[in-house]
Parts: structure tokens; sequence; C-alpha cells
């Protein structure tokens, strides 16, 4: 039985379950006088059954996917002669790899040694039989755990409580898979940076100034070690990242108080979901708006005027790269104006002020902690973009503040290091963790200092 249709059989069981659960309540109330004899109304008693045939039956699953594969294979590689089974881990990898294409079909079994094509007979059958045991096994624990609802059943029974409390293990459940996950990715990418740590020092890769990360493959070929110094990679992002904000900022915080302040109803009912089509517009699709029209277009400028701007330029990618934030700073600085009270404008009309002093002075600094807090966060966003700059800005580290040449940044650098099949042994491809850890650090503080200026100092209104 295929795992999807094991699934919906679950689910059949649990509808099932609900409905029995909810009509014997129904039957109970009858007898007992009506349904206020009952501690909780029907729709609970379903809800209990049902919860008690995913209970036992949905953690069987689990348990039997995760351990279900690594028992066969065991089996089978004990099975086999101690001379076909290689020592390390990697070739008894390839090995199981091998005896599961045969098992299915994909590789002809009579091309394999007969011991091998005797244990992929077997794997095959023995795959078989743990799918028929585990739909079993499972429907079987489903089927018990209602049966067993069904009989608790009684008007005493506090089933809404049960039902509410088992929702709230569930959305604790959930919140901590977001926690985890997140632990998990933060101690994956700190162990490799660790490693790449101990073969490059941590002074050569904060404060160098040359980034060559290319290393040979034999230690006797040329270049066998690269450079390591992520300055320029640092200096590019914070460039690019500085021509987006110095877009992005002024362009959307003066649209959101227009939209805020002055427009009219209808035009801001009009303007701001065209302002916000923007956010959903691929990040590649900029990449190829800056590569095909604002690089060629800075470049023919540049010429013009007589300086020399390169195809690649760290300018182009800036500019595309704000006006693609500007509906991310403009919608969360709308949203903290609009959130200032009315009463508070008023008040500042009332003394005889314009309306452009009252915005200027009452509203902004009203506003100004989420706005701090919005903009942080936006430049988080410019820090973390790679599909415009690999289009626009180029590849080549290159240390300079000059806007109008060729640079890179640290996620382009990501993307380069981890392209194609690579092997976590080599310096080269462990500087990618390190990158992504400080990567990750600089975003972790901005949205610290974000979320500290907002709650710090924030308003409150009553």
């Amino acid at each position: 039985m295929q795992l999807s249709t094991l699934v919906l059989l679950l689910a059949f069981v649990a509808l099932g379950a609900l409905y029995a659960g909810r009509q014997r309540a129904r039957d109970l109330a009858r007898a007992a006088g009506g349904v206020r004899a009952l501690d909780s109304l029907p729709v609970y008693y379903g809800l209990y059954a049902a919860l008690w045939a995913l209970a036992p039956s949905l953690p069987l699953l689990l348990a039997w996917l995760a351990l279900d594969e690594r028992l066969l294979h065991a089996l089978v590689l004990a099975g086999l002669p101690d001379e076909l089974v290689p020592a390390d881990a990697v070739g008894r990898g390839l090995l199981i790899g091998q005896l599961e294409n045969a098992a299915r079909g994909a590789v002809n079994a009579e091309l394999l040694h007969p011991a091998l094509a005797e244990a992929a007979g077997r794997l095959a059958a023995w795959e078989r039989l743990a799918r028929q045991a585990m739909a079993a096994v499972v429907l079987g624990a489903a089927a018990l755990g209602a049966g067993a609802a069904l009989v608790r059943l009684s008007p005493a029974l506090r089933a809404r409580r049960a039902v509410e409390r088992a929702l709230v293990w569930s959305l604790l459940g959930c919140a901590s898979v977001a926690v985890l996950t997140t632990l998990g990715i933060v101690a994956s990418v700190l162990f490799e940076a660790l490693r790449f740590f101990d073969r490059v020092p941590f002074t050569e890769f904060v404060f160098g100034l040359e980034w060559s990360p290319q290393t040979a493959i034999r230690a006797d070929q040329v270049g066998a070690s690269g450079s390591f110094g992520a300055v320029p990679l640092f200096v590019g992002t914070l460039l690019i990242s500085a021509i987006a904000m110095l877009v992005a900022v002024p362009v959307g915080l003066l649209s959101a108080v227009y939209l805020a302040e002055y427009a009219a109803p209808r035009l801001r009912a009009a303007v701001k979901p065209i302002l916000e089509v923007l956010a959903g517009v691929p990040t590649v699709v900029y990449g190829f708006f800056a590569a095909l029209t604002v690089a060629p277009w800075l470049r023919d400028l540049g010429s013009s005027l007589g300086l020399a701007v390169s195809s690649e330029s760290a300018l182009a990618a800036g500019l595309v790269m704000g006006v693609m934030i500007i509906p991310f700073v403009s919608s969360l600085a709308d949203d903290v104006i609009t959130a200032v009270p009315r009463a508070l404008r008023d008040g500042s009309l009332a003394l005889g002020a314009t309306p452009s002093e009252t915005v200027a002075r009452v509203v902004f600094p009203a506003a100004l902690p989420g706005i701090v807090g919005g903009v942080l966060l936006a430049v988080s966003r410019a820090v973390g973009e790679t599909m415009i700059v690999v289009m626009a800005a180029g590849l080549a580290a290159n240390l300079t503040l000059n806007p109008l040449e060729s640079v890179t940044t640290v996620t382009v650098q990501i993307v380069t290091l981890l392209v194609g099949d690579q092997e976590f042994d080599s310096a080269k491809t462990l500087a990618a963790f390190a990158l992504g850890l400080m990567l990750f650090l600089t975003t972790l503080v901005l949205n610290v200092v974000a979320l500290t200026v907002v709650r710090r100092y924030r308003e409150r209104y009553e």
C-alpha cells in the first residue's frame, strides 16, 4: 500500500470516529433528557474520538517510516557475504542504492553478482511485507483508539477540555518545529564554519583583503591554497545595500506619507495595491531588468559624461534592488503612520498647525520607532539579496568603494561556492558556511536592533 493511500485511509478512519462520536453523544443526550445533560457539545465528543484515533496511529506511522528503511538495509547487508560488503559507509550506501535499483527493476538483476541479485529479491519482498504490515498496524491502532474513545464517552466526560488541551499541545508542537528548525540551521552552519576556521585563521578571513577561494585538487598544483580574505565581499555587500537604501528609504517613506496623509481615499485604494505589486515580482525579473536595461543605460550615460562605467556595476544592482525594496519600506511605514491616533492630528490642527506641520512635528515623530524598525528590516532584505547582484553586479570580488565598478556580495559567493557537486572537505566549500554564518549574524543583529528600537521608543495610546 502506498503511503498516500494509507494517509487517506487514516483520514477516513478519523472522520468516521468524528461522526460516530458525535452520534453517540446525541444518543446519550436523548437518553439523559437533552443536550444540556452533556458536559460539552456533541461535536467535541466527535473530535475527542477522532483525536483518540489519531493519537496512537500517527506516532506509529512516523516511527515506522523513520526506522523501516534502516532496519531493512541492515538485514540485507547482514545476509550478504563479508567480501561483498564495503567497509566504509559511503561504499555501503552505494551498494544499498544498487540493491534498491535492482529491487525496483531499474537495474537488470542478472548483471549483478548472484548473491547481490538474491539480496535485491529479498529486499523487494521485505519492502512489500513491510508496507502491508505498516498499513495493518497503523489502521489497527487507529481503529482501536477510536473504539476505546467511543466506549469512554459519557455525559460527564469533559470532552471540550480534552480537545482544547490537545489543540494547545498541537500549537506548541508547531511553534517548536519553527524554533528547532532555526536551531538546526544555526548548528549546521556553525559546525561547518568551525571546520573552515580550523583550516583558515579567523583573522585572515575577517581582515583579509583578497578573496580567491579557488583551490587545487592536488597539493603539487599551482594555487593549491586560495586566499580567503572576506573584506571585499563585506564592502561589496555594504556598498550595494547602501545604494539600495538611498533609493528605497526616501521614495518609500515619501510615498507612505502621501498615501496615508494626503491621498484621497479612492486614489489610495487604487495606488497602494499597484505599489505593492512590485513586492510580488520575482527577483530574477528584477535581475533581467538590471542586466538588460539599467546597466547598459548607465554605461551609455557614463560614456557621454566621460566616465568609465563597468557593464556590471554596483550602481546598477543597487538602483534596481532599491526599487524592489520600495514596497517593503512603503508598506511598513504606511501601517505605522496610519496607526497614529487621529486625536493627535486633530489636536495639532486645532492648535493652528498646518497639515504639513502636523505630519512633520506630530505624526512622523510618533511613528518614527516603527519606521526605523521597518528600515532596518529592509536593510536585512537588501543584505540577503542574490539574483540581482549575480546578474547586474558580477561575480568577481573587488575591493572598491566606486559604485561604477563591478563588485560582488556575500550571498553571491555562497551560491558560487556551492554550485555543482562539491565535497565538504575543502576550505573552498567550507568557506560558504563561514560566509553564511557572518550573514546570519549580520541579519540577526539588524533584526534585534529593529525590535529594540520599536519596543523602547514606541508610543502607547489609549
